[in-house]
């Protein structure tokens, strides 16, 4: 459809480009003219354009390849562009237009880009032009800031790039922000109404990076502006109200675009009657755009008029009143404003909360297109840029719920902060012929041309004066020095469900670089290609010079593999000083490498996911509190399970599976070891599933049995309890009621065998039961099935439990219409898990559940006696196809190697999430991605399950 409508362009083969390079110039000194080292004033130049490796999505280039004609054409320069396959204009084009396609641009003698320059890549002793977002002591980028000074940089801002009189930018990329951001905008609402069940004709609407130009976007708007005049717009939402905020380049961009919609101009006064008059007929073919400035929705706090010098001078004495008179009658915000933090906000997250409490607003705010981008700025609950990969989340300010489910409550936020790159021809080719002149200057060697010269933020290892004050934001030891100026880099291995809300984690910070390794390939690129700054690669563990140089370019290893297969990683990445994260329990051979990690001051953090993991975390949160109290935690009792949402769980198991069951069926093999009511009991292996708890009250609407899980005593040590001064000590795992029933008679009859004896070699699910249970496997006699299942399990064939297994054969494929599919596995157990694999996954819109509960009976120093719980109940996305049990175990864990990145966690060896340091940080992030602990306290060991449950 595009090519169609814009196949008349022409032009298409200059959109199909490549990247280029950078190139630095040399080092300068100011005298009556300046110029580069070695350069006579007005002497050509060599030039280099860089490469852009900010993230894929960078296509956008200084100078176009006509530019590039030009320049070399007026002043004889020299131009090297590193080779680039993203970026918009080929490579084969900038030879074209003269220039020297080339990797190394160490021969030049100034290098233009776009994005800033990662640390390692920087050349010394060259000029840069780039943004480079330092000027107004931005933390984050204070490494590079510090690099520049360290490697006699001369830095140019595009930023600082203004006109000597007005001062106003000349070298800027904002109408194209405005323009990207209005059409992605448009884009989201029409998603966002969609999944409220409401067709618009916004619907038509796609992203910005899909037109191959603007002539292709504005095609695409009068096609749905026509729409709108003759079919209009859902009555639920009329009349929308698309209310902008800003005056520069970014919010006259996005009215550019807007603007080509039928569309009325209104004013605030305008806004009550409006909205009283919903229904007119006007309102539904047409949009309606409100312009809004300070002086609209700030007020002074004392009372009295706006005042805009006072404001500015101020702003401290006014406070914002958007969310009252103007958010109640916003369909969707487009927010352009530039925010300093003296200034008030334009919106706190209370204020979205409480115009979300409103059942009246429900179709207000429904989305904002945060074109500015700043971070817990003007919108205090706009908390990381998205991407153009994912460009939406969305904010329920009542649940302080932060998703990214298209159907859940919540305000749609797009706030992409880079923009101008979806439409990178015409934003380079405008970008370029901005900056034109002053390239033309550079390439003479005229670094005394006023606009360059006033964009110069430090040289010759020193800051210009208008930025002295940048030293305060350094940290100083020597002089000015700052530490480690790398990009950080993570080391994924592994590349299961798991890995996708950690990969989405760890992306949302621009500063990471994450490489998803794994044995298999196209899993780990399918996992890549939906994160910025994210590649994958082929993992072969037994390939150790492979392994090593994965390592090595790392800062953190995430070991997601399987657990037996962590200690190899583990040792390679002590070997090579690097930290490592897993989800696992710490084996006896993880735990042997603690000395050595330790003499490598390397952190081995294991036990980071679900259970365990956070389970720990809630736990010893509760135990140190009672500790500082000076109470005794005398017993201690928790219940986890990763289950299947109670609506879902329709078979016999009352389970389904997301990834290999054979791993849940090994577990039901383990002994187990725990204290009740001050007597220590043990269940021997294979015994697990007929010891089971019947009944597990923790919630009167989930009918939930239990298991217990290995050995508990241990956690005693491990959370510093004393065992001896306890009553109950217990961890157990959670199933709905009749899961242990049928594990049992299949554990009894064989079907959890490990023996090879036990394979079935080109069979089929029936051969495999009748194998199995011992009879003719010619074909399927179930009044025979019924005999032999009541003969060895000790019962009648009109049991319930002997009718529930035929039900279950059933479910698993073994019995009926899919019981002739071919199966081979080396035991029994690994051909009953890939016969659960099959049948009992989870099907299209189902969901999954997590269930973490803790009880801590506390008796405190007075003697009274307190009970009390910490739990999380989790479910999955039925729409985004997200489980509970990959966020509960990624997440974590994500959170975890962040810790690491941000050098949070100082303890060293191999270590559990059972310190303050670690689990303080942990929960507060988990908090802020929605994953909240409930706590409660009662009095009386009466209510508690110690008492409560019976433990027979």
């Amino acid at each position: 459809m595009i090519s169609a409508l814009c196949a008349s362009n022409g032009k298409l083969s200059m959109r199909h480009a490549w990247p280029a390079p950078v190139l630095r110039f040399g080092r300068a000194r100011l005298a009556t003219q300046t110029t580069a080292y070695g350069k006579p004033p007005n002497s050509p130049m060599v030039l280099g354009i860089r490469r852009e490796d900010k993230n894929r999505w960078e296509r956008r280039v200084a100078l176009t390849p006509a530019h590039v004609k030009r320049l070399i054409k007026e002043t004889g320069a020299r131009v090297l562009v590193q080779p680039s396959n993203t970026r918009i204009f080929n490579n084969a084009s900038f030879e074209r237009a003269g220039a020297i396609v080339e990797e190394d641009l160490s021969k030049a003698d100034a290098i233009l880009g776009i994005k800033e320059v990662p640390v390692d890549k920087l050349i010394p002793n060259k000029t840069y032009l780039i943004f480079s977002h330092t000027h107004k002591g931005q933390e984050y980028n204070m490494p590079s800031l510090q690099a520049f000074l360290d490697q006699n940089i001369r830095l140019i801002d595009y930023e600082l790039m203004t006109d000597p009189e007005s001062g106003k930018r000349l070298v800027l990329f904002g109408t194209h922000a405005g323009y990207a951001g209005m059409i992605d905008g448009l884009h989201g609402l029409g998603q966002r109404l969609l999944a409220l069940g409401y067709n618009s004709p916004l619907i038509h609407m796609g992203q910005a990076h899909v037109y191959p130009n603007l002539e292709c976007v504005n095609t695409k708007l009068h096609h749905v502006g026509d729409i709108i005049s003759d079919q209009g717009l859902p009555d639920a939402f009329a009349p929308m109200v698309f209310t902008f905020t800003g005056s520069g380049n970014v919010t006259r961009g996005a009215r550019a675009i807007f603007d080509k919609l039928p569309h009325d101009n209104i004013s605030m006064e305008q806004l009550p009657s409006i909205v009283k008059d919903r229904y007119n007929q006007r309102y539904k073919n047409r949009l309606l755009a409100l312009q809004v400035n300070a002086a609209d929705y700030v007020e002074r706090i004392e009372g009295g008029q706006y005042d805009r010098a006072e404001y500015r001078e101020f702003p401290d004495r006014y406070r914002s009143v958007f969310a009252q008179k103007i958010a109640p009658y916003t369909t969707m915000l487009i927010n352009g404003i530039y925010w300093e933090s003296r200034f008030p906000r334009l919106m706190t997250t209370k204020d979205l909360a409480d115009i979300q409490r409103r059942r009246d607003l429900r179709s207000r705010m429904l989305a904002i297109a945060d074109i500015s981008c700043d971070i817990g700025g003007s919108l205090e609950f706009m908390s990381h840029a998205s991407t153009i990969d994912s460009p939406f989340f969305y904010v329920d300010a009542v649940n302080s719920v932060e998703h990214k489910d298209i159907e859940k409550p919540g305000v749609q936020i797009n706030s992409i902060d880079n923009l101008p790159t979806e439409l990178p021809f015409e934003a380079s080719k405008h970008f370029g012929d901005s900056l034109y002149p002053h390239a033309k200057a550079l390439a003479l060697g005229n670094l005394s041309d006023t606009v360059l010269s006033r964009a110069i933020i430090c040289q010759n290892g020193q800051l210009e004066l208008p930025h002295k004050h940048l030293e305060k934001n350094l940290t100083k030891a020597h002089g000015i020095r700052v530490a480690d100026t790398r990009r950080k880099r993570v080391l994924l291995a592994g590349s299961g469900m798991v890995s996708q809300p950690l990969v989405d984690y760890l992306a949302r910070t621009r500063d990471t670089d994450i490489t998803v390794a794994s044995n298999n390939l196209d899993e780990a690129r399918n996992l890549a290609y939906q994160f910025p700054n994210t590649q994958a690669t082929l993992l072969d563990i037994s390939d150790t010079t492979t392994l090593n140089n994965n390592v090595k370019g790392s800062d953190v290893v995430v070991s997601l593999v399987p657990a037996p297969l962590h200690p190899q990683i583990a040792e390679t990445a002590i070997r090579n000083g690097k930290h490592v994260v897993t989800a696992s329990y710490i084996s006896d051979e993880m735990a042997s490498l603690d000395r050595k990690a330790k003499d490598a001051s390397v952190t081995v953090l294991n036990e980071i996911g679900l259970d365990p993991g956070i389970d720990h975390c809630s736990a010893m949160k509760i135990i140190d509190e009672a500790k500082a109290q000076g109470a005794t935690v005398r017993s201690f009792i928790s219940w986890c399970g990763g289950l299947t949402a109670p609506e879902n769980s329709t078979n016999q198991l009352g389970y389904k599976f997301s990834w290999s069951p054979r791993g849940v069926m090994t577990a039901g093999l383990n002994a187990a070891k725990f204290k009740i009511n001050k007597q220590v009991r043990e269940i021997p292996s294979g015994a697990l599933f007929g010891n089971a708890f019947a009944q597990v009250p923790l919630y009167p609407g989930f009918a939930f049995e239990g298991l217990a899980n290995r050995d508990s005593l241990q956690y005693a040590d491990i959370y510093g309890l004393k065992l001896d001064e306890m009553d109950t000590m217990f961890r157990g795992t959670l199933r709905f009621q009749g899961y242990a029933e049928i594990l049992d008679a299949l554990l009894k009859l064989g079907f959890l065998d490990l023996n090879a004896s036990s394979a079935i070699q080109q069979g089929t699910g029936f051969q495999f039961l009748a194998q199995t249970i011992g009879v003719a496997s010619n074909q399927p006699d179930l009044p025979q099935i019924a005999e032999v299942l009541a003969q060895k399990l000790g019962t009648t064939t009109s049991s319930t439990l002997v009718s529930r297994l035929l039900l279950a054969f059933e479910e698993f494929g073994m019995l009926g219409s899919n019981s002739h599919l071919p199966l081979s596995a080396p035991t029994a157990l690994d051909a009953l898990s890939k016969c659960l694999q099959s049948s009992l996954k989870f099907g299209q819109g189902e969901r999954d559940m997590v269930c973490l509960f803790h009880e801590f009976g506390i008796e405190n120093p007075d003697g009274s006696y307190d009970v009390q719980t910490s739990s999380l109940v989790a479910y999955g996305g039925s729409e985004s196809g997200e489980t509970a049990m990959a966020r509960t175990v990624g997440v974590p864990a994500a959170i975890a190697t962040r810790l690491l990145l941000e050098n949070k966690i100082q303890t060293r060896g191999v270590i559990r999430p059972t310190i303050p340091e670690i689990y303080q940080p942990l929960l507060e992030r988990l908090g802020q991605m929605g994953m909240h602990f409930t706590e409660t306290s009662k009095n009386g060991v009466h209510n508690s399950l110690q008492q409560r449950m019976a433990w027979n």
